[in-house]
């Protein structure tokens, strides 16, 4: 069994975990003071996000430098200090890379643009025309055109030029970043954007070509020489390290797409998150408005379908990863689960982490935190965002509403700054991070989120919930059932607004773990209740 098949990762967003030197930024420091809370919690892996130097234009995604540490976050010393103190701990350590692009400011791309006969020239893409209308994820052409009148291609930020992995010292160079950090210690890399390494003839148009701008994903993302570098990466880090997890990024993969990326056979990646889960209604408050920045609904039916199909298509080859909240979405308790505050957040988590596959919980999960929110339109980033609130002024709307909207829709919504004590503020993101009880308190408090996180996580790693065998039950209740061995439990989960009640099957032994139950001679779950009932299996 390899060690990440019952891995709990925790997803650490370095600027806002944990601030040691108080000058309003989480850094390194802060991380390691903690380690001790994360492992009483049941984490085993941690997951950094960017902490490589960089000018933090897209917050450590443009990589100026993945040699150093950013000074933001502190020193080189202190980040090998974090590995091996989380290592005494037996915990391990997932460091983000960033393969698809690096920053402007990195001396590459600067070699690059200052000498057209630079071999560096040829590790970034460039044309003398702007060769098709293809459009960035952040706004505006791909192309951006610089001093000596040629063009660059960029998929996100005009200043996180694309690398060109057609050429083999791009990859080489690659392979030896992350050579340089797992001699490091660390145990594996979260493979950003990895599905767009791989980019189309730049002759063909996004449809329909009429526009002037089109986002044309089919001709940069998932193309089969992805998998061509993937394989050919991996495989150079095996021969010297081969135990590290390959967590890829392939936000838009299909199911099929995800099987081909972590196929034993295929050598590429171990494990993949896909957006695909959550597929949202679009719930159009003002007709007037643009949809962007209006309010989103999870379309459960389309999720439950999904998520079986996904169960079902991976039982003999891996694990689906298993999560509610990254750095790029509004947070879980704020989409979904407003209502009933503590009670929705349990028992989404219940459903969710108790399936089979990996958690990934995102920092704060575990105390309920609630989205951050603008207290000023110039803190939202994205492109069309103040268009958007000027609109909506316009409208006459108060301006407080039309930020708390938006900010859910935001890159940021899910970033702000971690409620240790009851003093926490978003130094570093501004803004206004809604009350939340902090972790001094529910360590208090038995019957927190944090320690019913503590209860759930410790469950998850028994046998029964990380190799155990998943069937669908129910939709109404959400019902599905583990089997391991001998060993099987029914988790059941009310996602109505009325009270549920059911007889407990015969045989069944205990209660695992419950949330908002009546218990008698039948079940009753409150709306968002949940339970966990254990029984045998016999054949």
């Amino acid at each position: 069994m390899n060690w990440w098949e019952n891995a709990v990762i925790y997803q650490i967003y370095p600027k806002s975990f944990a601030d040691s030197n108080q000058d309003g930024i989480g850094d390194i420091k802060g991380i390691t003071k903690h380690l001790d809370d994360l492992q009483a919690l049941g984490v085993n892996t941690l997951w950094l996000n960017p902490i490589f130097l960089s000018p933090q234009v897209d917050n450590g995604y443009d990589v100026s430098d993945y040699y150093q540490i950013d000074p933001v976050f502190g020193t080189m010393e202190e980040v090998e200090e974090m590995i091996e103190e989380a290592h005494h701990r037996n915990m391990k350590v997932l460091f983000d890379l960033v393969l698809n692009h690096t920053s402007s400011a990195h001396p590459w791309f600067q070699a690059a643009l200052t000498d057209k006969n630079s071999p560096y020239r040829d590790f970034y893409y460039f044309e003398d025309d702007k060769p098709n209308n293809w459009g960035s994820f952040f706004g505006g052409s791909v192309w951006e055109k610089t001093d000596d009148g040629s063009y660059y291609f960029h998929l996100f930020d005009k200043e996180m030029p694309d690398l060109n992995w057609t050429n083999p010292s791009v990859r080489q160079a690659m392979v030896e970043v992350a050579k340089f950090w797992a001699k490091k210690g660390i145990d594996g890399f979260r493979l950003d954007a990895f599905i767009h390494m791989a980019k189309d003839d730049f002759s063909k148009q996004g449809k329909p070509e009429t526009q002037d701008i089109v986002v044309a994903e089919e001709y940069f993302a998932n193309l089969p020489d992805v998998q061509m570098y993937l394989k050919e990466f991996r495989q150079a880090l095996d021969e010297e390290f081969p135990n590290l997890f390959y967590l890829g990024e392939a936000s838009s993969a299909n199911l099929s797409l995800a099987l081909d990326y972590i196929h034993p056979n295929h050598g590429e990646c171990d494990a993949v998150v896909t957006f695909r889960y959550f597929e949202e209604r679009e719930q159009v408050v003002d007709t007037r408005l643009p949809t962007r920045f209006q309010p989103k609904q999870l379309n459960w039916q389309h999720f439950a379908k999904t998520m079986d199909e996904w169960q079902e298509a991976m039982n003999d080859i891996g694990y689906p990863t298993l999560y509610w909240n990254n750095h790029d979405m509004a947070r879980l308790i704020s989409r979904f689960g407003e209502e009933k505050y503590e009670s929705s957040q349990k028992a989404l988590a219940t459903l969710m982490y108790l399936q089979k596959g990996i958690p990934i919980i995102l920092y704060g999960e575990e105390l309920g935190m609630k989205d951050w929110r603008a207290s000023d339109i110039n803190q939202i980033p994205e492109d069309g965002a103040e268009d958007f609130y000027h609109q909506a002024l316009a409208l006459g709307y108060d301006k407080d509403y039309i930020l708390e909207m938006m900010s859910h829709q935001s890159r940021n919504a899910s970033r702000g700054m971690m409620p240790w004590t009851t003093q926490t503020e978003n130094e570093w993101l501004g803004g206004i991070q809604p009350c939340t009880q902090s972790y001094n308190d529910q360590m208090k408090n038995k019957d927190s989120m944090w320690h019913f996180y503590k209860e759930l996580l410790a469950l998850k790693q028994t046998p029964l919930f990380t190799q155990g065998s998943y069937k669908r039950l129910s939709m109404t209740p959400y019902a599905y059932e583990r089997q391991f061995e001998q060993e099987m439990a029914d988790v059941v989960v009310n996602l109505e607004k009325t009270t549920l009640t059911f007889d407990i099957a015969e045989g069944s032994k205990c209660l695992l773990l419950q949330n908002g139950l009546k218990e008698g001679r039948t079940i009753t779950l409150y709306p968002y209740g949940s339970v966990v009932i254990k029984g045998e299996y016999y054949e």
